[in-house]
């Protein structure tokens, strides 16, 4: 879909992510596992996945990583869940 430029200029872009000046790689691959899963992309997953293997990350340490990435998406719904309820005026105590 995107023309030999664009994907050009999206391929250098993404490899800049794998240059990090702060991050170490096994900090660098936990927070892209948490990205792919945040944004339901299974073949970043799978990637961040093997780069976890690759990396020597412990199956606790990706255990902790879903847990978050759960944790975090409860919360949005959550959210989304009361906004709905303030802005229509629905009260939920009236539910039986």
């Amino acid at each position: 879909m995107l023309s030999n430029h664009h994907k050009k200029l999206y391929d250098a872009f993404y490899e800049s992510t794998h240059q990090n000046e702060y991050l170490d790689q096994k900090t660098e691959v936990l927070v892209g596992l948490a990205a792919a899963m945040g944004m339901n992309c299974q073949p970043c997953t799978h990637y961040y996945l093997q780069q976890a293997k690759n990396a020597g990350i412990k199956k606790g340490e990706i255990s902790e990583v879903l847990a978050k990435v759960m944790a975090v998406a409860a919360g949005q719904k959550r959210l989304q869940a009361q906004q709905v309820l303030e802005e229509y005026k629905i009260d939920i105590n009236t539910f039986e």
